[in-house]
């Protein structure tokens, strides 16, 4: 199964294999967070990955949190718990409003979840995907509304309800939009 990302009305769609997945979604969260101003944009440093420019941060201890994260959401997407991941972006200050709730929808490649090997993907495939992840992104930041005041994430990840949790995560309520900003 090659990998693809697609955009339906609120959410980008990512499928393939858990490595696949997992770097799809690295790329995008580093994307957003670059894009909405999250971290200071001298905090991220141009990296070329499949022949594209992407943004990635410098910040250690950001990437040290993408990547645990990563790394568990592989083991779920390996076992098939995994369904959805949302990066959710919210006032840092005051009443920690949620301002904005980024939604992906997880398919992964059921012979992998069934012990089959990972499917073999070409480049082009892979650069075309991850190309499409960043338009989606790209274009909707385009229609919101500037961030002008502090703001943090935190990243939801949505799974079946009977796979294992580490002992330092948490549960989490759906830290949905309350109201709509102009």
């Amino acid at each position: 199964m090659a990998a693809t990302s697609t955009r339906s009305k609120n959410t980008i769609s990512l499928k393939g294999s858990a490595a696949i997945v997992s770097e799809y979604f690295n790329y995008a969260v580093n994307n957003i967070l670059y894009q909405r101003g999250i971290y200071p944009t001298d905090s991220f440093r141009q990296e070329q990955h499949y022949g594209l420019s992407i943004m990635v941060s410098k910040d250690q201890g950001l990437t040290a949190y993408l990547h645990s994260v990563t790394q568990q959401m592989s083991t779920w997407l390996e076992d098939g718990s995994l369904q959805r991941l949302v990066l959710v972006i919210s006032s840092a200050v005051g009443s920690k409003e949620v301002l904005e709730r980024w939604t992906f929808v997880v398919e992964t490649d059921k012979a992998v979840v069934e012990g089959g090997p990972p499917p073999e993907m070409p480049k082009e495939t892979i650069v075309k995907d991850i190309q499409a992840v960043v338009r989606q992104i790209t274009a909707s930041v385009t229609f919101l509304p500037l961030l002008e005041d502090p703001c943090t994430f935190d990243l939801l990840v949505y799974t079946s309800k009977d796979c294992a949790v580490p002992t330092d995560w948490e549960e989490s309520d759906p830290r949905y939009i309350t109201r709509e900003r102009t």
